[in-house]
């Protein structure tokens, strides 16, 4: 028996793969530091953490309504309305098992042969195989330093055909933390009015994470024209630390929505009970946290940004959200390693960072725009100063 077609055309996870080469690592017992991982280190608030274990001392450990309980989806309700200004009923809100339980269900349930999806480039990993295993083209369009890692109007425009039928934008980005303000969207939403095919996937999940005066924007919120559609997503993983809960969501047009719960009635069928719960009580409760978070990842990003600008062959942008940097190491290609190993890719580069430095990135091929690589300084300040100190001195041995 061989695997199917559909599963020959995606890859492992890049990210998942960094991860779990650090965790065997460091039960090797080597002294290696992981800036691979999308997962703040902060612990779930102690009020999501007691909402969980009442649901639990209450019962609430049965199978619950396929794509959601009524209580958490009116808790979405209450945030899309509080955070963004957007109006859903109950019946146009989708839970899911995670973000990219909801990205897979949504183009799955509506891609088909031929269809293309456009995503900028750098992209979250997950994007293009997904749009693949639907059976549909990933379009990609590079979005590079030079336009602050966003798509511009013109470079949609002439993305666009026929057969278009979503596309992905993510802000502030995984793997760059650029962030589009309103301005930036209400021109990429211009030209989208002018192709009313084009369905809108707007990845929110790190809305809360933003920094400095930027002010959080999502394109139905700018754009009431392309409210019906756009499928506007977001979860709990990252801002309320709670990657390991799975639970992602989305807003969109009602027959999208039931046709990812059809999806999902034979797939995983509803998302833990439990999780439901907590993230009910997330959404509902006291956001003060977030700004204390915000704060201190602000100042991670900023020790981050000034070291490895510091350190030659490396140019690093401040990102205006989410928990990442995108360094270009374009200065670093060509060069030798200690060891006589020539460094002639991004992932050459943070090979030799994992070998010589034990510091473990993402090369930026995983993302589509090399070469640079992408590292999450979501983790203390002290680890992020020693890992830095220590890339510092890997490429100033490169020769």
């Amino acid at each position: 028996m061989k695997t199917s077609a559909a599963l020959d055309r995606i890859s492992p996870s890049p990210t998942l793969a960094i991860t779990t080469k650090v965790q065997e690592l460091k039960r090797a017992g080597v002294d290696v530091i992981g800036l691979g991982a999308g997962e703040p280190d902060f612990d779930t608030p102690d009020f999501v953490k007691e909402a969980a274990i009442e649901a639990i001392r209450r019962g609430q450990t049965k199978y619950t309504n396929v794509d959601g309980t009524p209580e958490l989806k009116d808790a979405i309700v209450a945030k899309f309305r509080r955070d963004n200004s957007l109006d859903y009923s109950p019946a146009q809100i989708s839970v899911n098992v995670g973000g990219k339980h909801t990205l897979f269900n949504a183009l799955v349930a509506t891609v088909e042969a031929g269809d293309e999806v456009i995503v900028p480039a750098p992209y979250w990993v997950s994007y293009p195989d997904v749009v693949q295993f639907a059976g549909g083209t990933p379009v990609v369009v590079a979005a590079g330093p030079e336009q602050g890692y966003k798509l511009t109007p013109a470079t949609l425009e002439a993305a666009i055909t026929p057969r278009t039928k979503w596309l992905i934008l993510n802000s502030p980005s995984n793997p760059t933390g650029a962030a589009y303000t309103a301005a930036e969207l209400k021109a990429l939403g211009e030209v989208l009015e002018r192709h009313p095919h084009v369905w809108i996937f707007a990845d929110d999940m790190y809305e809360h994470i933003v920094y400095d005066d930027f002010r959080f924007a999502t394109i139905a919120e700018v754009c009431p024209a392309l409210y019906e559609r756009t499928l506007t997503v977001n979860g709990c993983s990252k801002a309320y630390a709670m990657t390991g809960w799975r639970i992602g969501f989305a807003g969109g047009a009602p027959w999208l929505i039931k046709a990812m719960a059809k999806l999902q009635s034979q797939s995983t069928s509803n998302p833990c009970s439990i999780a439901q719960a907590a993230a009910t009580a997330a959404l509902n409760g006291d956001q003060s946290f977030l700004a204390e978070r915000n704060a201190a990842f602000k100042t991670r990003r900023d020790l981050v940004v000034s070291m490895l600008n510091d350190t030659p062959g490396i140019t690093c942008p401040t990102p205006e959200g989410a928990f990442y940097v995108y360094p270009e190491v374009s200065g670093l290609i060509g060069k030798t390693t200690p060891g006589g190993k020539r460094i002639d890719t991004d992932s050459d580069f943070v090979g030799y960072l994992l070998e010589d430095a034990r510091v473990a990135a993402v090369q930026g091929v995983a993302f589509g725009l090399s070469p640079a690589m992408r590292i999450s300084y979501a983790t203390g300040e002290d680890i992020l100063r020693e890992a830095c100190k220590r890339i510092q001195q890997a490429c100033a041995a490169l020769k």
